[in-house]
């Protein structure tokens, strides 16, 4: 099973599923806002991804952040301001994906 983690209004999470689906793939999809990350999970995914990739910081989220709040860990942060994830994060068996690019795109669906 393929599971996909985003927000459910993301147009990018959206087309992601959608693209996923139609390729016959079982894709479990979690609304990070509805049911938040345990601080284990997004831990993981720092640690796959790095905090630079991980963390938007072009999101409207991230600009409503003080420099104070800015310069807190990048695991408080996200535990804090679910949106502030870089999305989709996607788990096909062992491997992880951020974002929906087209080198994602390729590995996912041929």
């Amino acid at each position: 099973m393929t599971k996909l983690y985003g927000l459910k209004n993301c147009d990018t999470c959206r087309k992601a599923l959608k693209a996923l689906e139609a390729e016959g793939r079982d894709v479990a999809f979690y609304d990070v806002k509805k049911e938040p990350l345990s601080r284990d999970k997004l831990a993981a995914f720092l640690g796959a991804f790095g905090a630079d990739k991980l963390v938007n910081k072009k999101s409207t989220t991230w600009r409503g952040l003080s420099e104070v709040e800015r310069g807190r860990e990048p695991l408080d942060l996200l535990v804090e301001n679910p949106s502030l994830m870089k999305r989709p994060v996607i788990i096909d068996g062992e491997k992880k994906y951020l974002g929906w690019q087209k080198d994602v795109q390729a590995a996912l669906i041929g």
